[in-house]
């Protein structure tokens, strides 16, 4: 059978890190746009931007496979990643700072420190907050569905197994993984180096078509 295939068990290993790691980081956005919001409104936030990832991931979800398929989206989609990837890396080599504390004390609910307010010491609005996490979530839910496809690019089955995973850890699990990435940081580096992975295999199949195509075409 096609699914016990070390090649079907290996893109899915890949698209099962992938999403834990992308759906913790997704949360921590969340918390961190949060926290600079009175306690009462904080979780309200929250569930907002937990709302709209979901909703996001859903969309994208629907549209990828078949963007994918257009000659030079496959590289396009590669160099996002790659950009993804470096702006992870960044993030992990500089550690968890201020920011993350208050972003994960958001998310536990508990009272969060000055690093959750601004500069000038005012609390930014909910509405301040909610647009703050809905353009980070368009940008990361963009990101999730482009890496779990290009993952799981020759196997629908785990493509569709990815997306539903992807939907699920997010609606339900991310601030749990969010917490559990930021206690055991080699999740996240693992995470990372999967990402690069499925990154520069995207641009070089996807270098590949488009050669091909202007072959085709001279």
């Amino acid at each position: 059978m096609h699914f016990l295939t070390g090649d079907w068990i290996g893109a899915l290993f890949q698209v099962i890190a992938i999403d834990l790691v992308l759906a913790g980081d997704n949360a921590i956005v969340i918390g961190l746009a949060a926290a600079g919001l009175p306690r009462d409104q904080r979780n309200k936030a929250i569930l907002i931007g937990i709302g709209a990832a979901t909703v996001m991931r859903i969309g994208f979800a629907l549209i990828t496979t078949q963007l994918l398929a257009i000659t030079g989206l496959l590289l396009a989609g590669g160099i996002l990643l790659l950009w993804v990837s470096w702006k992870m890396w960044r993030e992990l080599r500089s550690g968890a700072g201020h920011d993350h504390v208050a972003a994960h004390e958001a998310l536990a609910d508990a009272d969060v420190s000055i690093a959750g307010r601004p500069a000038d010491g005012k609390r930014k609005t909910l509405g301040q907050a909610v647009t703050q996490i809905i353009i980070a979530d368009v940008s990361m839910s963009l990101d999730n569905v482009l890496a779990v496809a290009g993952a799981a690019r020759h196997h629908l089955d785990v493509l569709v197994i990815g997306l539903v995973l992807s939907i699920a850890l997010m609606g339900l699990a991310s601030t749990w993984i969010a917490r559990l990435i930021n206690r055991f940081r080699w999740i996240a580096w693992i995470g990372l180096l999967i990402i690069l992975f499925v990154a520069l295999r995207m641009i070089w199949e996807g270098w590949h078509e488009v050669a091909m195509a202007m072959e085709m075409a001279a």
